[in-house]
């Protein structure tokens, strides 16, 4: 590298020597018409590689000089001055410099303690993902106020600031404060927590983050839906594993008027045993529960756990395809919609059966 660059210096001095001595032999054809400036002596335009390097050298240090001071002068622009604190565009640039690396680090200093300090203490996922997010708030303020303690900028400044910001936000930003604050709320009173299983206005799934104005929920779809933070306080919520992942669902089936209700009982036991995906305790019930218009209504209630929204639905599954296996072989009949026509006539009707269709001519 340092090679290459040496033959490109004295290429650059080659050339530059060359095209001085082109420039004073033609320069009084080039300028004809002009006032010509008397040529100095002869022994003047006999320039040296030595004489034009350091003529490069000198032009080149004298660019660059005004360059420095073209920044330096920027640099050290007054762009605020309050009680004797004068705020520069380089405190300023130092200071945005000093957050981009403490947002950095604050993000891989939480997602840090998170994973080696709060996993040894086998707590929830949620409990992990609310300490974590409110690590990464507390060492995002720690960060900036030591970006101003280093760069000197008072706290003081941010008075006015802090006055024009609040008209700004009582106008303008109230959803965005107030969803901020929920988060909070959320995160601290816990009512709902990052893997949990929640209903809300139609939209059902696993929360997956707790964010800083919204909370993303998975949908059992493989679908996510952005749900601002102030409606999961200001709306009812339904919270399948606030307190834990076991929850009961159900089957209902009808049977056929006039089928062994014992044998009905026993198949439904039956298919919630065979069925590895509910639980032995709480033990689970089969109950009569209406005399319906086509068909004798029995309701499987059992337990399962919960982890994802398809669980339910996988456990309900299962007990059906056993349930309808066990009443195939002991001869019960799962009911189905049935209608009886009754005519009421002074005299017999007439009925005419005609097979086929009339064929055409």
């Amino acid at each position: 590298m340092a090679q290459h660059l040496l033959q490109l210096i004295a290429a650059t001095r080659q050339v530059a020597v060359a095209w001085l001595a082109v420039a004073a032999l033609l320069a009084p054809g080039v300028l004809r018409g002009q006032e010509q400036p008397a040529l100095p002596p002869p022994s003047d335009l006999a320039v040296g590689p030595e004489a034009v390097e350091e003529r490069l050298a000198e032009d080149l240090g004298e660019r660059l000089a005004q360059w420095w001071a073209t920044v330096a002068n920027v640099w050290d622009h007054v762009v605020y001055e309050a009680e004797g604190s004068k705020i520069t565009v380089g405190k300023v640039v130092l200071a945005l410099l000093l957050l981009t690396l403490g947002l950095w680090a604050s993000r891989r200093l939480s997602r840090l303690f998170a994973r080696r300090v709060l996993g040894r203490f086998r707590l929830a996922e949620g409990a992990i993902a609310a300490f974590q997010t409110l690590t990464f708030y507390f060492l995002v303020v720690a960060f900036f106020l030591w970006a101003l303690n280093v760069v000197q900028i008072p706290l003081t400044l941010f008075t006015f600031l802090g006055g024009a910001v609040a008209i700004g936000v009582g106008f303008g930003s109230q959803n965005i404060v107030n969803n901020f604050m929920s988060g909070l709320i959320l995160m601290v009173e816990r009512p709902v927590r990052v893997g949990d299983l929640i209903d809300l206005e139609g939209a059902s799934g696993r929360v997956e983050q707790i964010g800083l104005r919204s909370t993303r929920i998975r949908s059992g779809d493989n679908t996510h839906v952005i749900v601002p933070n102030s409606h999961l306080l200001e709306n009812r919520v339904l919270n399948r594993t606030l307190s834990d992942n076991v929850m009961r669902t159900d089957v209902q089936v009808g049977v056929a008027y006039g089928s062994d209700l014992g044998k009905v009982r026993r198949c439904l036991e039956q298919a919630i045993e065979a069925s590895e995906s509910v639980l032995e305790s709480p033990p689970p019930e089969i109950l009569f529960t209406d005399f319906g218009d086509n068909a004798l209504v029995f309701r499987a209630l059992f337990w399962t756990k919960v982890r994802t929204p398809l669980d339910s639905a996988r456990a309900q599954s299962e007990v059906r395809f056993h349930a309808d296996a066990l009443f195939r072989e002991a001869g019960v009949a799962v009911a189905f919609p049935q209608r009886d026509v009754h005519l009421d006539a002074l005299g017999p009707l007439e009925v005419r059966l005609r097979r086929g269709a009339v064929e055409s001519e």
